[in-house]
């Protein structure tokens, strides 16, 4: 009892980076605390394929004001998240990149979106940026149906190109264009691309979207298969 007593007498600090802690000792409960608050976790997965300018950011959560994502951005890098570091010239830009450590967030972010994919909620044709697309190749890719596949593949969302390597039962995803890939496919949004690939909308019918595709019908259909939606969970009770 004296050890309770001790115990109880000893509180955490009555305020985290945005409120009251919840005084627990959970891991799950500080992740919380990092990255619970509205917008932060997606400040999190637009950066995890490299820095960012505040602009970029902006342009890719459009939903988030300036004012917010300048406090979120103040807390991510006082938390150790991420960090502020200036290009050198003729970019001389400022750009927000994550830290070793808020890399390493990536499994979480998967893992709940892979999680909450089988929700009967959620909504695949709702818009999402381009950085969220290629982390959800990592996520729902399921290399067992075609292990023997080698591919080299480039999405381009606007103007950002992104390079997805899959190579030795592994899927990779960075900016950049490929070299040589073997596989191209454009638009001016994510959303085309998302129906090809998880809602198996033909390329024709896609086409008015601006979505193009270079590259053999074959290896196209190859890559489509990998990805597939999780099943929805079962219906919640009335």
């Amino acid at each position: 009892m004296k050890l309770l007593k001790e115990t109880n007498v000893t509180q955490p600090p009555a305020l985290g980076p945005h409120g009251k802690w919840y005084d627990d000792a959970c891991g799950t409960a500080l992740a919380l605390e990092l990255v619970g608050e509205r917008w932060s976790l997606l400040i999190v997965r637009e950066l995890m394929f490299g820095g960012r300018r505040f602009s970029d950011i902006r342009a890719d959560l459009p939903g988030i004001s300036a004012k917010v994502l300048t406090e979120r951005l103040e807390m991510l890098e006082r938390l150790g998240i991420l960090l502020r570091r200036q290009l050198p010239p003729p970019a001389a830009a400022q750009v927000y990149e994550l830290t070793p450590w808020g890399y390493q967030a990536d499994e979480a972010i998967m893992a709940l979106g892979r999680w909450a994919a089988a929700s009967p909620d959620h909504d695949p044709t709702l818009p999402l940026s381009a950085a969220s697309l290629i982390l959800s190749f990592r996520t729902m890719v399921n290399l067992r149906r075609d292990p023997a596949l080698h591919l080299s593949v480039l999405v381009r969302v606007g103007k950002a190109d992104f390079t997805v390597t899959i190579a030795d039962g592994t899927l990779h995803g960075a900016r950049g264009t490929p070299p040589k890939p073997d596989l191209a496919l454009a638009a001016p949004v994510a959303m085309p691309i998302a129906a090809l690939v998880y809602g198996k909308v033909s390329a024709a019918d896609l086409a008015p979207s601006g979505l193009s595709i270079t590259g053999d019908p074959t290896t196209l259909a190859r890559f489509v298969d990998l990805f597939h939606l999780p099943p929805k969970a079962l219906n919640r009770q009335a």
